[in-house]
């Protein structure tokens, strides 16, 4: 039998390698998703405070971002196909091993490790979709891998709407652990990048690190850090409270766990909508203007006055979050070289996963000062305005640009 990794990328049809690669995605993305509804019953289960709900998420984040920057470092050294499966096993044994935790002391032990295997993940699949692509739809492909996240997500919110109320949170990781047996599929089902497989000599620890942070692409480095600091700490601050928001607002669990699959829904229009925009108008462009939009969004969704209101509202904030990760996945991993390249991403997104530790512990607290709803989605306009202002002034368009 061939080991898949000596055969050339063009013998293996683009479609394969994107399902193969966004099949991972998806289960990172029901991971994260039932957390938000799992919360829910535990906060009421363990008799949790607000700021120690928050908490569970920000461990999860520290996994991620210690996950994002060594595997970006280890894929640069070792090779993107082997640190996307090991990634994909760490989180998917820890996943299925919260099913068991007795307390939210070993809950928070495993959340750490499932953050570590997602963290480094992410990074690693979309550099490698990259650069398995022909350029012209580079960017294209890396938005349609995203657009496995709101695949995942809305898996979680169906199987949380259903399975929660009737079997109880722990079923759900169970269920999450799916993907420690897709690994096995994934060791006979991809080759390695292209043009990773090409390069003469792979770069050690520190050249990549001492390179991203070069005169060259130190800039480069400090706008994605910024971009995925931003993102992060509004896409988890806000989502991952939304389920408890929706309850603290006087709906039941099951009014909640509904309301928030209906604004679910829009996030795969709004991974569609990115992958056409990415190429079209550029990834810079549509990256600033669905931050913008999402800030808005964010803002009228704090001073919903109905449920129509706020299940319109709740609708445009996911259709334009999800819009802008994704063109933040193909503005980033487009700025550095192949050779640092899972370096440069994962060390901007393993600095963002700083926002998504620090964002769920400060709405929780914020909800817990009792300063109004309109106040805690007034901070993350504020943070997602501050993204949309460096990107603009400071950011590099890499539309018709080839690959370094």
């Amino acid at each position: 039998m061939v080991d898949p990794v000596s055969l050339p990328v063009k013998r293996v049809s683009a479609v394969r390698i994107l399902v193969s690669s966004g099949l991972g995605l998806l289960f990172d993305a029901f991971d994260v998703g039932i957390l938000s509804y799992v919360l829910v019953v535990l906060a009421k289960q363990w008799h949790l405070t607000h700021a120690v709900t928050g908490l569970v998420g920000s461990v999860s984040s520290l996994g991620m971002a210690v996950g994002s920057a060594l595997a970006g470092l280890c894929a640069d050294r070792f090779g993107r196909r082997s640190l996307f499966m090991i990634t994909i096993l760490i989180y998917s044994l820890a996943t299925g091993l919260s099913a068991f935790a007795a307390g939210i002391g070993m809950f928070f032990v495993l959340r750490f490790f499932v953050g570590l295997g997602l963290g480094g993940e992410l990074p690693v699949a979309t550099t490698y979709v990259l650069e398995s692509s022909p350029d012209k739809v580079r960017a294209r492909r890396v938005v349609f891998l995203e657009s496995f996240w709101a695949v995942g997500s809305l898996a979680a919110a169906l199987v949380s709407y259903f399975v929660i109320p009737s079997s109880g949170w722990r079923v759900v990781f169970l269920i999450g652990a799916i993907p420690a047996l897709y690994t096995l599929v994934l060791r006979f089902a991809l080759p390695e990048a292209e043009r990773y497989a090409r390069l003469k000599r792979r770069s050690t620890f520190g050249e990549s690190v001492q390179n991203i942070w070069s005169q060259k692409l130190g800039r480069r480095s400090l706008v994605a850090s910024v971009v995925w600091f931003v993102m992060n700490y509004s896409y988890y601050g806000m989502f991952l409270w939304l389920p408890s928001v929706l309850y603290d607002k006087g709906y039941s669990l099951v009014h909640s766990l509904g309301y928030s699959l209906i604004m679910t829904l829009a996030q795969i229009p709004g991974y569609m909508t990115a992958a056409w925009l990415v190429e079209r108008w550029g990834r810079k462009r549509t990256l600033v203007a669905a931050m913008i939009l999402t800030a808005l969004s964010a803002l009228a969704f704090g001073f919903a006055w109905n449920t129509v209101s706020l299940i319109v509202f709740g609708l445009l904030l996911s259709f334009f979050m999800l819009a802008a990760f994704a063109a933040t996945y193909a503005f980033t991993v487009e700025q550095f070289p192949t050779m640092f390249r899972a370096t440069g991403m994962g060390w901007a997104a393993g600095f963002g996963r700083f926002g998504s530790a620090i964002a769920p512990f400060a709405t929780g607290w914020l909800l817990g000062a009792q300063l109004g709803y309109g106040w805690v989605f007034g901070v993350f306009f504020a943070v997602l305005f501050v993204g949309f202002v460096i990107v603009t002034a400071l950011g590099k368009e890499t539309k018709g640009v080839a690959l370094e």
